[in-house]
């Protein structure tokens, strides 16, 4: 089964990408980030047309997540992380598909640091840190993945000198990363590719992606269930090179059968 995660930046606008890149890759579960749409425009129809069943928790401007299957139902189960009521932003959707449970998100920029929006980003992370324990443990595989907005280690930084001020690569926001991982969660990408230099999203400034200047904040992270089924952890890097592309590539994970 091939599992993947898709931060999009724009579903409507990137549709024909999204929709070319799903026929090449034939990914059977999709997790997408960064709709930019809200509820009632996301592209339903055309991804059934393309055999994907779907759900999404939309947003208008800069957030939405998605749940895709070709495989099956998605029996939703959560929408929206837990912790504050106050939280309207569309960034965490759970559901259950063909046996694997699969929690997509889009976390917080967190920039400008320090600010509002980098403790909201710390709180974000620290609700999701609370959520995760609770789904680790279960008798099933469990798959978190989507943007996570954060650099773990420096390789996973083009220049990481220029970063030290980012929201994105704080101590303090990679030290939430590491204790996701302290709870057993397995970084797929880092477990097949423990030294290699991978990276997820190229700016599109200064030809970026040309020079191979990326990051790498897109993440799959496994239950041991679901780590001891991986059989392969990849990025779609040519996918960024395609006209009118996201700024991010598509991650995949292949799982052997249950």
């Amino acid at each position: 089964m091939k599992i993947a995660t898709y931060n999009v930046n724009g579903v409507n606008g990137r549709l024909p990408v999204l929709l070319r890149w799903l026929e090449y890759a034939e990914p059977d579960i999709v997790c997408l980030q960064e709709l930019k749409a809200p509820q009632d425009k996301f592209p339903e129809a055309a991804l059934l047309d393309a055999g994907y069943r779907s759900i999404w928790h939309g947003q208008k401007s800069w957030n939405g997540v998605a749940i895709l299957s070709r495989v099956g139902e998605i029996h939703e189960t959560r929408r929206g992380l837990p912790g504050d009521p106050d939280d309207t932003q569309s960034r965490y959707i759970e559901a259950a598909v063909n046996g694997v449970l699969i929690a997509g998100l889009y976390l917080p920029n967190g920039n400008p640091r320090p600010g509002p929006k980098f403790d909201f980003k710390l709180a974000w992370f620290a609700r999701l840190e609370q959520h995760l324990a609770t789904l680790i443990s279960l008798d099933a595989p469990v798959i978190c993945m989507g943007d996570f907005n954060v650099m773990p280690t420096e390789l996973d930084v083009y220049a990481p000198e220029r970063w030290r001020d980012d929201a994105l690569f704080s101590p303090e926001v990679r030290q939430a990363y590491a204790r996701l991982l302290d709870q057993g969660w397995c970084d797929a990408l880092r477990e097949r590719h423990p030294d290699e230099v991978v990276y997820t999203f190229w700016k599109y400034l200064r030809h970026a992606f040309e020079r191979n200047a990326g990051l790498r904040i897109d993440h799959v992270l496994l239950n041991p269930l679901a780590t001891a089924m991986l059989r392969d952890a990849q990025v779609d890097t040519g996918v960024r090179g395609w006209e009118k592309t996201s700024d991010h590539a598509p991650v995949w994970i292949e799982l052997s059968d249950a």
